[in-house]
């Protein structure tokens, strides 16, 4: 048996991050079993469906490094991998199953169902206790699957273990609307009969449909796949994830300067890990050691603090050249324009020590700005901590005057001529040097003040000196 798999998410927000942890369990599995991984859009909602967010969708998919054997955009044996464009196949089978007498029409107003759920709750009974296939036969309204009631509906789940759902508390659900849209129930389980899915792996907020879509294939008179149903996603404080907690989508991370490696080794350690020691892992070992009976049954919790000390982690273990291509687009953001090979060239002399001290991209750009324009203004925070105490107008004034006789621009030239200017003085490094870091960089935040310098250049650091202390009044 060849493994197929599916992730289908649904076109009318960006990929949740909770929907990337079940497309990459999904994608792992396909591609440690050599099965076959189908992404396919469940674009029923006619109206809140676009083709902006599947792009998205898409996009986000790939940037997560999870390519797709079939379905939406790369094609396959089964059209488009669209439900919008498959509502005959559907109203046939709501059809077929009414035939044999599997689903019913029901044309009962809104009212008397209500009145039927009521009842059940009053009881203490599942609300559609009560709302089963009527006496009188219809010929027309919804179509409801009629549940047999003389079994349980059980299976075993390669994570929760064995499930049982008893009977009555499974309602004669709507498989077709009036309209002749299908609900999700039918939808989801048709294409999955269709495409042969021989795994379903989703979240567990979905294991109440599991029934309903066991007992539409079982009408269908086809196999049942087998289940994974993937612990739910929790924020730290305990409750489930929400955009209270922190960004939920996965064009978020990715906007926000986090790789795209990071993410997906991340997400792998939401439920599963390789050995249950090792935390960082290639995307190889992932494949290599995943299975889905593997996932933990129990609720996983999202930290986007542990998110970013990986993100520093896999950063820092970049070899240079693609730290600078990863960070060079956050800087030209940050600065507005394209950077010349000048300027490519100052970022590299200190491209490594930004690296070290780089969590997120953005941060990247934030340390180097000063290299690629004025100091129009300084930080203000930084200002008024350092550069308002006694004696900083002189410290500024000297380092200005010993750097103009420096004739070997380089930083540790730079740092024995301030250094010596600084004992000579009698002033503390630490009380000396963070008055022209602020000077030069706008801030007391930067990479290493002389390397700073280094790569500004000998005339610019003097400039910016002078600067600062003319702003001191």
């Amino acid at each position: 048996m060849t493994v197929r798999v599916r992730v289908a998410p649904s076109p009318t927000g960006n990929l949740h991050v909770g929907t990337a942890r079940a497309a990459l369990f999904n994608w792992l599995y396909a591609r440690a079993n050599d099965g076959v991984f189908i992404v396919r859009s469940d674009d029923t909602d006619l109206e809140r469906s676009t083709k902006e967010y599947e792009d998205g969708i898409l996009d986000s998919l790939l940037w997560l490094g999870l390519d797709w054997d079939e379905g939406v955009s790369v094609g396959g044996p089964h059209g488009s991998y669209r439900q919008s464009e498959r509502f005959e196949r559907y109203r046939e089978v709501a059809e077929q199953l009414v035939a044999s007498g599997a689903a019913y029409y029901d044309d009962r107003a809104a009212e008397e169902l209500e009145e039927l759920r009521k009842t059940a709750q009053a009881e203490g009974k599942h609300p559609g206790h009560y709302i089963r296939r009527p006496d009188q036969a219809a010929t027309s309204g919804v179509i409801r699957l009629s549940i047999p009631q003389d079994s349980a509906v059980e299976f075993d789940d390669m994570i929760r273990g064995h499930v049982s759902f008893e009977p009555q508390d499974v309602d004669d659900f709507v498989i077709l609307r009036t309209n002749g849209i299908p609900t999700y129930h039918l939808a989801s389980t048709v294409d999955d009969v269709d495409y042969e899915i021989t795994h379903v792996a989703r979240g567990e907020d979905l294991l109440p449909s599991t029934p309903k879509h066991m007992l539409i294939a079982r009408a269908m008179g086809a196999d049942e796949p087998v289940f994974a149903h993937l612990p739910l996603l929790f924020g730290t404080d305990g409750k489930k994830l929400s955009k209270r907690h922190s960004a939920t989508s996965l064009t978020e991370y990715r906007d926000a300067g986090f790789l795209a490696d990071a993410v997906f080794n991340y997400l792998c350690l939401l439920g599963w890990s390789v050995d249950g020691d090792t935390t960082i892992f290639s995307r190889e070992q992932a494949i290599e050691a995943f299975d889905l009976a593997d996932v933990s049954k129990n609720p996983a919790t999202f930290d986007p603090e542990k998110l970013e000390w990986m993100n520093g982690e896999y950063i820092r273990a970049m070899d240079l050249p693609a730290f600078m291509a990863q960070a060079l687009p956050h800087i030209e953001k940050s600065v507005g324009r394209a950077l010349d090979d000048a300027e490519i060239e100052s970022f590299r002399e200190i491209a490594a020590l930004v690296q070290e001290r780089t969590k997120l991209l953005p941060e990247a750009a934030e340390q180097v700005r000063f290299l690629f324009g004025n100091v129009d203004e300084y930080d203000q925070k930084s200002w008024d901590k350092v550069m308002t105490k006694d004696g900083v107008a002189e410290i500024l004034g000297a380092a200005s005057t010993r750097l103009s006789g420096v004739e070997r621009w380089a930083a540790d030239a730079i740092e024995d001529s301030l250094r010596s200017m600084l004992s000579e003085m009698e002033i503390g490094v630490g009380k000396g040097l963070q008055p022209m870091r602020v000077a030069v960089t706008g801030s007391s935040v930067s990479p290493p003040l002389f390397e700073s310098m280094a790569a500004l250049g000998k005339q610019r650091t003097i400039d910016r000196l002078d600067a600062a202390r003319a702003h001191l009044g």
